[in-house]
């Protein structure tokens, strides 16, 4: 278990994340394969919001169950509630600080097959 510290490209959105980044997933459908995210999951109590939601911008497609949560200077997500998990947050393992993501394991998802 590490505590990583995360941010947006500009820095306006922070946050900590305790977590053991044993995998990070990788979807297929149209919006995850457009951003590249690297995307980890979490329950609520191990990441730490530095800068209040209320500070983000929040998008939401198709069904309107999944809610993605980006800075509004620099576009960046730094995380989401997923559609097939809301209660967890699922973390874009790219915002995090010093980790070497070429040595953690992928995990293909289809969200592509989900209507």
């Amino acid at each position: 278990m590490g505590i990583y510290s995360g941010s947006c490209h500009c820095g306006s959105v922070r946050f900590r994340l305790e977590a053991d980044l044993d995998h990070v997933r990788v979807c297929d459908c149209s919006i995850c394969r457009r951003r590249g995210a690297l995307l980890h999951r979490v329950e609520e109590e191990a990441l730490e919001l530095l800068t209040p939601l209320e500070d983000l911008t929040t998008y939401q497609f198709n069904t309107k169950q999944a809610t993605d949560y980006f800075c509004p200077r620099c576009g960046i997500l730094p995380f989401r509630r997923p559609r097939t998990a809301p209660h967890l947050w699922s973390v874009n393992v790219r915002c995090l600080e010093d980790v070497d993501i070429d040595a953690i394991p992928v995990e293909r998802v289809r969200g592509s097959r989900l209507s």
